[in-house]
């Protein structure tokens, strides 16, 4: 039983994908402390001018410490306006734009209050087009205890797994620990090659959102993402 550990991010990039089809089971790590102006809340699209932000306002002011699955979406500034436009201004004569963008679009309208809700439903619904069906569990909805690697293990251990997929950023912590060890759980390191596709203005340029890849590729993205696999 391969399981991979992520926080929600918003329309995260192709890797975050790749990691998701590479397991059995996919926890979103929700229960852990916000950080912001992070990837949890904020992406990056391709312009003509180069990449550029997406962010997602929430209000933080006094609410110091608080968990992703908590944060609130600031309802008093109307993002998803601005992002729908820059996303039609950028992509509107993209090959799969008028497919993909009228179901996405009114994802990005809908009345989120909650940061992860918002986050968590597009994660659901890229996996759905893309044609990945990894399993989908929630940390907020699981015992937690401990921090870093032993809040990970234990993780891995309610979902029976029998190894710990993990980015290659997360080495240093996970070797300090014997967490995995203890619980005779190996652990594996999703290295990923980022490949380029045909996309517009110019140069190929990587770790754009997932909304990119799919504008462009449509029905072929989930062949795109895995081309990286190594």
């Amino acid at each position: 039983m391969k399981v991979a550990i992520m926080q929600p991010t918003y329309i995260p990039w192709i890797g975050y994908f790749a990691l998701m089809e590479s397991v059995d089971v996919f926890i979103i790590l929700d229960s852990v402390q916000f950080s912001k102006r992070s990837w949890q809340q904020r992406n990056q699209i391709k312009t003509a001018s180069g990449p550029m932000w997406l962010t997602v306002p929430v209000s933080s002011k006094g609410k110091r410490g608080q968990l992703i699955n908590e944060v609130e979406i600031d309802t008093t500034r109307n993002y998803h306006t601005a992002h729908i436009a820059s996303l039609e201004s950028n992509y509107k004569k993209s090959p799969y734009f008028a497919e993909y963008s009228p179901e996405l679009f009114s994802l990005l309208e809908k009345d989120h209050i909650h940061l992860s809700e918002l986050t968590v439903e597009l994660i659901v619904w890229f996996c759905k087009v893309l044609g990945i069906t990894t399993s989908i569990k929630y940390s907020s909805k699981m015992q937690n205890t401990g921090t870093k690697a032993d809040l990970l293990a234990m993780l891995c251990e309610q979902v029976d797994a029998t190894e710990y997929i993990s980015a290659l950023g997360s080495r240093e912590y996970l070797e300090e620990s014997d967490a995995f060890d203890k619980r005779s759980m190996l652990i594996k390191y999703n290295e990923y090659n980022h490949p380029e596709y045909s996309q517009f203005f110019g140069e190929f340029v990587p770790y754009m959102s997932i909304i990119d890849l799919l504008f462009n590729m449509g029905p072929e993205s989930l062949s795109v993402i895995r081309q990286g696999y190594k």
